[in-house]
């Protein structure tokens, strides 16, 4: 199996830091929901990274997950979307 983006699928885009639990989290569930590519910006390599990740997200903590435009939160967030069934409704608009 290929480990590509389905058609119309939004980009995920996921700012990670180094033996981050939550991060690796968040990635196994959005595999699992059909996401082949995530766009992974490690923090901790970057200060400039960083300083995106807060001015976009307003947190400072990882993983912050954005899928399309939209910033989804952290793991628990993630989570609790998939839990409602949002999820595929934002990955596949």
């Amino acid at each position: 199996m290929q480990n590509f983006r389905k058609p119309n699928m939004q980009t995920v885009t996921m700012y990670t830091g180094p033996f981050c639990p939550y991060c690796a989290m968040a990635k196994r569930l959005l595999h699992a929901a059909g996401v082949g590519h995530i766009d992974e910006i490690r923090v901790d390599a970057s200060p400039e990274a960083f300083a995106e990740m807060q001015r976009l997200s307003g947190q400072r903590s990882v993983p912050q997950i954005f899928i399309g435009e939209t910033h989804v939160g952290g793991f628990t967030d993630l989570y609790r979307l998939q839990q409602e069934g949002g999820l595929d409704g934002l990955l596949n608009p």
